[in-house]
C-alpha cells in the first residue's frame, strides 16, 4: 500500500516541491507549514470563530478549535481529523476547513492529537473518542446540536475517523455508543496497509501487538456508522483501492456506505478542492455536506 504523507496540504497543488516514490512508498522529500496555505486561500463568507484551544485531555495537542456558521439556529456538529501520516499536522493549518464547513452550516471542531513516534498507536485514535466526546458534550455552548454529530477526516484523519467508526471500543471508553454519530466521511483514507513497510507506519504502529486491530478493514464490526468514501484516482499517496476494500467490508455487514473515485484527482486536491479557487477540481464539499444532508443534517 501507498499512502499519505500530508505535511504540506496545497504542496502537490499550487506552490511546493512534490513527494519521491521509492519502492512504491511515497516520501515527503520535507514538510511545509499548512499555516502558509491557511493565510493564502480563500474561504466562504459566513463562519465565525466560537472558541480557540479548548482543552479535551491534558496534554499540550489535545486541543480543538470551534468555527460556528454566522447565521443563528441550532447547527449539526462536524468534527474533523487532519492528515500527516499520524506524526504531523495542527488544528492550526486547517482553519480553511472549520471555515469552510461553518460556512455549510456546521459547528465545525477542528482537533489536534497527539503523534507518533512520542505516542504511537493507540493514542491518536483515543484522541480522536475524546475529542468527539468532548464537541458532543459542549456542542450546545457554540449553538451546535448534540444528537446531529458527523465526523470528516482526510488522509491519515480518515484513518482515526474510520477506526472509531467501525470499532466500538474507543467511544465506549468514552462512554458513547457509535449510534451517537449520524456519518462518517473518509477521503482519501488509508484502510488497509497491513503488512507495515513504510518507515512512519512501522512508527506508529509496529509496535503494537495486535496489529490486525490498526486496520479498519479487518476490525469492522457490523453497527457502524454509515459512511461516505472519497478517493481520488490519481492518488499515488493512499491507493484508492483502501476505500474500496473498506466499502467491500461495510458492504458485508450491512453498513449503509457510498464510494466515490474522483478521475485524475491526486491526493492533495482532493481537500484542497473544498476551497473555491479550487472547488472546480472535485466536488469534495458538495458530496460531503450532501451526503451528511441525507443522514439528518438539515437543510445546509
Amino acid at each position: 500500500m501507498v499512502w499519505d504523507s500530508l505535511g504540506g496540504l496545497a504542496r502537490r497543488t499550487v506552490f511546493f516541491g512534490g513527494a519521491a516514490l521509492v519502492g512504491g512508498i511515497s516520501l515527503l522529500t520535507g514538510c511545509t507549514p499548512l499555516e502558509t496555505f491557511d493565510t493564502l486561500v480563500r474561504t466562504d463568507r459566513g463562519a465565525a470563530v466560537a472558541a480557540r484551544d479548548v482543552a479535551y485531555g491534558p496534554d499540550a495537542r489535545q486541543r480543538f478549535d470551534v468555527y460556528r456558521p454566522e447565521k443563528p439556529g441550532l447547527a449539526p456538529v462536524l468534527v474533523f481529523f487532519h492528515g500527516g501520516s499520524w506524526n504531523s499536522g495542527d488544528k492550526d493549518g486547517y482553519s480553511f476547513a472549520g471555515k469552510t464547513f461553518a460556512a455549510k452550516g456546521f459547528v465545525t471542531v477542528v482537533v489536534s492529537y497527539r503523534l507518533a513516534p512520542a505516542h504511537p498507536f493507540p493514542a491518536f485514535v483515543e484522541d480522536g473518542a475524546a475529542a468527539v466526546a468532548a464537541a458532543r458534550r459542549m456542542a450546545g455552548q457554540w449553538g451546535g446540536d448534540p444528537a446531529r454529530l458527523y465526523l470528516v477526516g482526510h488522509s491519515a484523519g480518515a484513518h482515526i475517523a474510520a477506526l472509531l467508526g467501525v470499532d466500538g471500543r474507543y467511544l465506549k471508553a468514552q462512554g458513547m455508543s457509535r449510534s451517537a454519530i449520524r456519518a462518517i466521511a473518509g477521503i482519501s483514507g488509508p484502510y488497509d496497509f497491513y503488512p507495515f513497510t513504510n518507515a512512519d507506519a512501522v512508527t506508529a504502529f509496529g509496535a503494537h501487538p495486535r496489529p490486525q486491530e490498526t486496520q479498519p478493514v479487518s476490525v469492522a464490526q457490523a453497527g457502524a456508522p454509515p459512511m461516505l468514501l472519497l478517493h481520488g484516482s490519481a492518488d499515488t499517496l493512499v491507493l484508492p483501492r483502501n476505500s474500496a476494500a473498506l466499502a467491500q467490508r461495510l458492504r458485508a455487514l450491512g453498513t449503509p456506505v457510498e464510494e466515490k473515485v474522483y478521475p485524475g484527482v491526486g491526493h492533495i486536491e482532493i481537500f484542497t478542492a473544498i476551497t473555491p479557487a479550487f472547488r472546480k477540481t472535485a466536488p469534495t464539499l458538495a458530496d460531503v455536506t450532501g451526503y451528511f444532508a441525507r443522514r439528518g443534517a438539515g437543510a445546509i
